[in-house]
């Protein structure tokens, strides 16, 4: 992995870490997994580094419009400034704001979501699936708020599941009738509101009567969320919830490019 450089050549996609991956013991392995499979399939790629600053999505949840653009213009004056064209991240509320949010404030870029982008190097081949990592195993997947009923992606988080050689079974709420795990719209940063339930535990009642060993993810939020859920229901040690890029990982052909 690379940062960009002014004087270095051109690569193919800006892996934005966002802070999360960056900074979240859990998420930096999400960071880890997608960065070896970008080695692995030969992609020509970079990050930030220092750099890259939030992209403002927590602070213009909570209505500081005047931190959010502050944040946001520094960013797009970085990207602008290399020249970046497309940008791969694997936080859902990072490609939200990348992709729907900087057009407005001069920042046009061609951003996909890791679970879009893997699905294309799974679709030409530069990514392999060996199989034999989850045979046996049930799969669940849970609908990130940001990259489903915003963004409207739904089928590439599932094309990947179902390449591997486990049986995906749906959640009762998914799609565009999903359930939020909690944390969306700078909800991650607040208590709860006192005498109400809470939304992780309630998605973790959904996961465990699906009966899944394995519930994949898209969002370092929904990790979190879904891990403590989880936990507060002593199903810790039941079901393991994993970032599907983690997923792919487990199930890929390492010799695909040497």
């Amino acid at each position: 992995m690379a940062e960009v450089s002014a004087n270095g050549g051109k690569i193919e996609v800006l892996f934005w870490v966002g802070c999360a991956g960056s900074f979240d013991a859990r998420a930096q392995k999400v960071s880890a997994a997608m960065a070896k499979l970008l080695d692995i399939a030969g992609i020509s790629y970079a990050i930030l580094g220092n750099e890259e600053m939030c992209t403002g999505d927590p602070a213009r949840r909570a209505g500081n419009e005047f931190v959010f653009q502050m944040l946001a213009l520094q960013n797009i004056n970085t990207l602008n400034q290399y020249e970046i064209k497309t940008i791969v991240t694997a936080c859902p509320h990072c490609f939200n704001t990348l992709k729907n949010e900087y057009p407005d404030l001069g920042g046009s870029y061609h951003v996909m979501h890791h679970t879009q982008y893997l699905n294309e190097l799974l679709s030409s081949g530069k990514l392999k699936i060996e199989g034999g990592a989850f045979k046996g195993k049930k799969l669940t997947y849970h609908d990130s708020c940001y990259l489903g009923r915003i963004n409207g992606e739904y089928q590439a988080p599932r094309d990947l599941i179902e390449a591997l050689d486990g049986d995906l079974v749906e959640l009762k709420r998914s799609k565009s009738n999903g359930l939020c795990c909690g944390a969306g719209g700078a909800q991650m940063f607040k208590e709860d509101e006192p005498g109400k339930k809470r939304i992780n535990t309630e998605r973790a009642e959904d996961i465990l009567e699906s009966q899944a060993h394995i519930v994949g993810a898209n969002c370092p939020f929904c990790i979190t969320m879904l891990t403590d859920g989880l936990q507060a229901k002593g199903s810790q040690d039941e079901v393991m919830v994993l970032d599907i890029s983690e997923m792919i990982l487990q199930s890929v052909n390492h010799k695909v490019h040497g």
